[in-house]
């Protein structure tokens, strides 16, 4: 299941520099992680979707690969994000 258009603004809104915005890395690590959290919802009631699985493992690895480059590029805007969105424990 995508993510509804109301709840993709939203997340435009708060993690992008203006509304048309949705390039940035802060933008589509929210968006990755949003998906990501549903994602992690329906595998506890579909533990045998296999092929779904991957996908989401695809994600996670390109969510990994945009913080690495937001890591390197500017430390403090890496750390305010992961900060916001709780990714590190």
């Amino acid at each position: 299941m995508a993510l509804k258009k109301e709840r993709k603004q939203e997340i435009i809104q708060k993690f992008g520099r203006n509304q048309e915005d949705t390039g940035s890395a802060e933008v589509q690590v929210a968006l990755l992680t949003e998906r990501i959290n549903q994602l992690t919802e329906h595998f506890k009631v579909h533990a045998k979707d296999f092929a779904g699985r991957r996908g989401l493992l695809e994600l996670v690895g390109h969510r990994r690969n945009l913080l690495n480059y937001l890591r390197q590029n500017d430390v403090e805007r890496y750390r305010g994000l992961i900060k916001e969105l709780g990714l590190r424990k």
